[in-house]
């Protein structure tokens, strides 16, 4: 295959991969914090949350295996899974990887929810909140030496992923601290005892 087709292959898919990831993050937020979309049922947010997460998964599997088979740049399978075991650009390769391997477990994870302690699943998908940045880095890390896809309007549609994410963290931190100036300590301890039994 032309190695400018595996190029623009392997960047467009991830931009879309980062797109689909905040929007992930995003749904996550909002089922975390029992919230709903216009016309949705919550359970429905939650299937469409899954499904985005799997479909992301898709295209970041194109990313990699195109940014391997491409010989512009020297980047080995092994590498895309071993942080910071790639000879080209090492740091933002190894962030990458770093990423993949967290997302691989979230994805893993939701799977077998059913089968893993509450606990646990809720401790796994904590990890969310540091893979996301990680992609971010890597991303942005590539882009500024490379001048990938991320320059021009990759880069405000990067700027704008990150804003969504911290607003919606910023939503999701004032609905909370809302609710518990409205709850009593006792409600607080029971609605906390119950979401994380429910594994939310």
């Amino acid at each position: 295959m032309n190695s400018t087709v595996l190029w623009y292959t392997s960047q467009a898919t991830g931009i879309v991969s980062l797109v689909m990831f905040t929007l992930v993050m995003l749904l996550g937020v909002t089922v975390a914090g029992h919230g709903r979309l216009p016309g949705l049922p919550r359970f429905s947010v939650v299937a469409l949350h899954r499904s985005i997460s799997l479909l992301s998964m898709v295209f970041l599997a194109v990313h990699i295996v195109t940014a391997v088979l491409d010989t512009y740049v020297n980047i080995s399978a092994v590498s895309a899974v071993v942080p910071f075991a790639s000879s080209y650009e090492p740091l933002w390769i190894g962030l990458g990887a770093v990423a993949v391997d967290l997302m691989i477990a979230l994805i893993i994870s939701s799977l077998l929810r059913a089968k893993i302690n509450p606990k646990v699943w809720r401790a796994i998908h904590w990890l969310a909140y540091a893979c996301w940045p990680i992609a971010i880095a890597h991303t942005i890390g590539l882009g500024a030496g490379s001048g990938s896809l991320i320059s021009g309007w990759g880069l405000w549609l990067t700027i704008t992923c990150v804003l969504a994410v911290a607003a919606g963290v910023a939503w999701r931190i004032a609905v909370e601290l809302g609710r518990r100036r409205r709850s009593t300590p006792a409600q607080v301890l029971h609605s906390t005892t119950k979401r994380i039994g429910a594994g939310v």
